[in-house]
């Protein structure tokens, strides 16, 4: 902060030259009419004494004349360049006043109204802190500064929860939801705060934070954590094994706690198999459709269409609902291209290739931009969603 203060007394003193330089001026310009006024004195006392000796018979009228006519012009060459004087009812006391004050008072409006608190904040976190305790002192003094921060909340929310205090976590992550909204992410942390700070109780409230995150994404890992946690000691060692399978598949290989989490699902495991149980093995996913198709345009239709014109190509079920599977937006420009439709183009989550075992491949040129209407199309023969081999797909007719 001290370069801070240096800048803002530099700004000072240039403010307090802008309110003085008036006042040293007035000084001058009152010394000036004083000279101006001994001027007009000396000039009076020539005259005075010119008449004298005009009345003693010393001087005639022309020598009168002649020497008021001198007296005049040393006083016009004494006051020439002179300003006329000016007049001011403020008086100099008010200037002078005006000097101090003016700084006073922008220096407690600044403190009252201004951001130093954060700009000292700023200048803390550049540095590293030298521990947690720091941290969260940084971290509440942020939040402090800004109520309205849902990126702060979440840390210090996070930062509790590391440091075992799970019920000022929960107060945080309630505040970060009703802020940033009710995101899977923050409602799963905030169950979790919920049910260390209960004590390891479940309740109603945390069995609906964790089904509401889950129903928004159905990998929100803490969620998946918490909800393992629960069975395994509730000894429903079958469900938290099947939630812990399904976080374990949402980690990355290199992640520090997938060795903790296998750990905790050989340990279920055991349990189940001594309580005379029997793990279920998981359902086999089906494999992911991915077909992939090379995009022409017949020769005779080349001339008729524009390089942006659009083409849709997609993959659409042979029994099923009309909706694209799978779609893809290019231009005539792009052609020929090859491209490749899968379950990761899908158009709604539950329509994908791989739930329909026969689809057809759609090539479609619509100068409207319109998907399901154009002048031109090109259409596949039915084939199996598990094709592998390359399909190639030729525009050539008129779409009717």
């Amino acid at each position: 902060m001290i370069d801070f203060w240096l800048a803002a007394g530099l700004l000072l003193l240039v403010a307090l030259s802008f309110l003085l330089i008036p006042v040293l001026r007035g000084r001058r310009a009152q010394l000036e009419e004083d000279r101006t006024a001994l001027n007009v004195a000396l000039y009076q006392e020539r005259v005075a004494e010119l008449q004298t000796q005009q009345e003693e018979g010393v001087l005639d009228a022309a020598q009168m004349d002649t020497g008021r006519a001198e007296a005049a012009r040393e006083l016009l060459a004494d006051t020439e360049g002179v300003a006329a004087p000016r007049v001011t009812r403020l008086g100099k006391p008010l200037p002078l006043l005006a000097a101090v004050l003016v700084p006073v008072l922008g220096l407690g409006l600044y403190l009252h109204f201004g951001a130093s608190d954060k700009v000292e904040l700023t200048r803390e976190f550049a540095q590293a802190p030298q521990s947690m305790e720091e941290m969260t002192r940084r971290l509440e003094r942020a939040v402090a500064a800004q109520p309205d921060s849902a990126e702060g909340l979440y840390f210090l929310g996070r930062t509790y929860m590391a440091q075992d205090r799970p019920g000022d976590a929960a107060k945080i992550f309630e505040r970060t939801v009703n802020l940033a909204g009710r995101q899977p992410e923050l409602l799963g942390q905030w169950a979790q705060a919920q049910y260390f700070a209960d004590g390891k109780k479940w309740s109603d409230k945390i069995q609906a934070l964790t089904d509401e995150a889950l129903k928004a994404d159905p990998k929100e890992v803490t969620s998946l954590g918490l909800l393992g946690i629960v069975a395994f000691e509730s000894q429903r060692y079958q469900d938290a094994i099947d939630y812990w399978n399904r976080l374990l598949e949402q980690l990355p290989p290199e992640d520090n706690s997938r060795a903790a989490l296998q750990g905790g699902i050989a340990k279920a495991t055991e349990k189940l198999v001594a309580s005379g149980g029997k793990v279920a093995q998981a359902p086999v996913a089906k494999p992911a459709a991915l077909l992939k198709v090379t995009v022409d345009l017949a020769p005779a239709l080349k001339a008729k269409v524009q390089p942006g014109d659009s083409v849709f190509i997609f993959a659409r079920a042979t029994s099923g609902p009309p909706a694209p599977l799978a779609a893809k937006r290019l231009t005539v420009a792009d052609l020929p291209v090859t491209v490749e439709l899968g379950d990761a183009d899908a158009m709604m989550p539950q329509l994908k290739l791989s739930n329909f075992p026969e689809v057809q491949l759609v090539a479609r040129v619509s100068r409207a931009g319109q998907p399901t209407a154009g002048e031109w199309v090109g259409r596949s023969q039915p084939l199996a969603s598990s094709t592998t081999a390359p399909q190639t797909l030729t525009i050539d007719s008129p779409d009717k």
